[in-house]
């Protein structure tokens, strides 16, 4: 079977099995599939808290649970992102799509708008893709991939807050309100970030299900076994 080597399109068959996502890659999209739920259902109520908490904080302490569930899940969640960095250099190829897009290649540029044109339809039948196609490794850098990064990086600075300048916290994210001066402007920014997050889950898991129906290759079972299969193989 022959590959485009940036584009990870199949343009010579016969179609074999492809081990792609290894085990830390597939762990690591399960463990942040997990913790995005308590993060935005946590942060939703951190930012609006709800009205319904009654009685003295100290008997109660149904808010102080919120934000420990909240700051626990972003441990953990960027715990995991930082294996995933690590990941993109010690594992394969495939590892690194999300982090470095072929954009140098005219051959990644060309399976982009093959597949934009498929999902426009303005071309009929897809293509066989090893990995993730241009069009989604784009949506994931630009939707998920930076969004994390802003998503990591305001949080911990939003958490430093109730340090005191000083502090390791502090020392660690400081700067983060020295560039923007104002915390609400962090939190806002903490919050679009958030919500370009959702956008890319909604539509990657509609992409996901849709591809896996329509397309020639599986890409669910794929995130669990981590083989590309392909209905056409053997052609």
């Amino acid at each position: 079977m022959k590959i485009e080597k940036h584009s990870g399109r199949v343009i010579e068959g016969p179609h074999e099995n492809v081990y792609v996502f290894e085990a830390p890659v597939r762990l690591w999209h399960w463990i942040t599939v997990l913790m995005i739920i308590p993060l935005v259902v946590t942060g939703f109520l951190i930012g609006d808290p709800p009205s319904s908490i009654g009685g003295e904080a100290t008997f109660t302490y149904e808010f102080a649970w919120i934000r420990m569930i909240h700051f626990s899940c972003a441990m953990i969640f960027t715990v995991a992102f930082l294996m995933r960095i690590y990941w993109a250099f010690a594992g394969n190829r495939y590892a690194r799509s999300l982090f470095l897009p072929a954009i140098w290649s005219i051959a990644w540029w060309k399976g982009l708008f093959r597949q934009l044109f498929y999902y426009l339809f303005l071309k009929k039948e897809p293509d066989s893709w090893v990995g993730h196609n241009p069009l989604a490794q784009t949506g994931m850098f630009v939707l998920f991939l930076l969004g994390t990064i802003v998503l990591i990086i305001t949080g911990f600075a939003l958490y430093a807050q109730q340090s005191a300048w000083g502090s390791g916290w502090m020392v660690a994210f400081g700067w983060v309100h020295t560039l923007f001066g104002d915390a609400q402007a962090i939190r806002t920014l903490h919050h679009l970030s958030m919500y370009a997050i959702l956008v890319f889950m909604v539509v990657h898991i509609y992409m996901a299900f849709r591809e896996d129906i329509m397309g020639k290759e599986t890409v669910v079972s794929t995130m669990i076994n981590g083989i590309r299969a392909f209905k056409t193989k053997g052609h």
